[in-house]
């Protein structure tokens, strides 16, 4: 009975999204002509993959002004899939925002904090190993979310925003179908609408602000229901033979997410009122970090094999791991239970190039999600490489009346001590 009930509340939810895809004959035709037998075979069956594009072209006039020019296949805001760790870039966002928005001295990104546990299933965080100052902060947290995608940075950014101030700053921004619901850490959702007290501290350990814990009252739209898969492995690895139920989970559509990057790297194209309240070294400590290498940072000390350049950079991850000379992504990934996402904004200094391409699909064959058998590596990966590949190539061949003038992406990155003998970080959660 269960199981025909998911089947026809599955064919309803299809056949409702279905009339809302947008799919351009320019991209689909780039991607059919790319002769990469892995891109024309997700192409081909999209529905099965869950995959949505979009590739956005940008022009510059003669005053370096750009326009955009946004191409689509198969994108729809209500075609549900797992954001996984891009939801790491709004909590940022919104988390710089919240800051700027205490006015109280001494109070910043760099300010070390700690978190209280104030209700149920809390934790508390005191403490920062990979820090210069071996304590926490929203700006570390913020490197090592964007990095190599940390997974407790995230979390910690959620009980600072808090639920109910996280959701309204992104419906104020115009990310209406974006729904943050969740830590990254096994809570209900009514432990999730709790969030944590943060202390910040000066430099002599004293407190100079206190955030008081907070609950979020709000109700949310759930009356999409979204169900993937055939069957998952549950907390004591059980197969249940039925869907797993994202209905209450995080939300992110691929448009609302590529939007916002593209709010945060070129602020001027919104109303003042849409941007995000960021001052300017606001936007330098993103951009820096949306971009450096991890094998780059110092504090936290990534191991480069292992977090190699192009660990997070989706469209030019291959075995080389190396990136183009000149070249920078500013971008978030996610990935989980057989999603594989990337929004990024490309900027080849050396060509004069940029674009923006964001992706999202899904590889699982077997249908059971948790089991770890994902295609990651079969089908993922190699897509995601072919589609930034035939995406960067067309790019440099694509005229332009006016190269851009890339200045404002120019980041001086850090580089590696060589006389640093602490060990490096080979394994984190991500």
């Amino acid at each position: 009975m269960l199981k025909n009930l998911a089947s026809i509340l599955f064919l309803f939810i299809f056949t409702h999204v279905n009339a809302q895809f947008k799919t351009d004959d320019f991209l689909k035709n780039l991607l059919l002509q790319s002769g990469d037998t892995m891109i024309t075979k997700l192409v081909q069956s999209p529905m099965e993959y869950r995959l949505q594009i979009i590739y956005t072209q940008i022009d510059r006039d003669v005053h370096n002004n750009p326009t955009f020019k946004p191409y689509y296949f198969n994108v729809n805001p209500k075609f549900y899939f797992n954001p996984a760790s891009t939801v790491k870039l709004p909590a940022a966002l919104v988390a710089l925002e919240k800051l700027n928005e205490i006015h109280k001295q001494g109070v910043n990104k760099y300010s070390s904090l700690q978190i209280d546990s104030s209700f149920e299933a809390q934790t508390r965080e005191y403490v920062d190993t990979s820090a210069q100052s071996g304590l926490p902060s929203i700006g570390q947290f913020i490197r090592r979310a964007f990095l190599v995608s940390e997974n407790d940075p995230y979390t910690r950014l959620y009980e600072f925003n808090g639920q109910g101030y996280f959701n309204r700053k992104l419906r104020e921004k115009g990310f209406i179908e974006t729904r943050i619901t969740r830590r990254f850490t096994r809570m209900t959702p009514e432990q999730n609408r709790h969030t944590n007290q943060v202390r910040f501290l000066n430099g002599k350990g004293n407190t100079i602000y206190t955030q008081p814990p907070a609950y979020n009252p709000d109700s949310f739209d759930f009356s999409q229901h979204n169900l993937i898969g055939k069957g998952y492995l549950n907390a004591n690895d059980s197969l249940i033979n039925e869907p797993i139920d994202f209905t209450t989970a995080n939300n992110l559509p691929l448009e609302e997410l590529l939007g916002m990057l593209k709010l945060v790297l070129f602020p001027e194209t919104a109303a003042p009122i849409k941007r995000w309240n960021l001052t300017k070294d606001d936007y330098h400590f993103v951009y820096q970090y949306l971009s450096q290498f991890p094998g780059e940072t110092n504090y936290p000390k990534y191991d480069a094999k292992t977090y190699y350049d192009s660990y997070v950079k989706f469209y030019f991850r291959d075995s080389a791991h190396a990136m183009p000379p000149g070249l920078r992504v500013f971008n978030k990934v996610g990935w989980a239970y057989g999603f594989l996402t990337d929004a990024s904004y490309v900027a080849d200094f050396k060509n004069k190039t940029e674009y923006m391409l964001a992706c999202t699909l899904y590889v699982n064959g077997d249908g059971i999600l948790n089991d770890n058998k994902y295609e990651y590596d079969e089908i993922g990966w190699p897509f995601m490489k072919g589609l930034g590949k035939l995406i960067y190539e067309y790019e440099l061949k694509r005229k332009k009346k006016y190269p851009p003038n890339l200045d404002r992406f120019y980041i001086k990155y850090e580089t590696r001590s060589k006389t640093d003998k602490r060990p490096a970080i080979k394994i984190v959660d991500n």
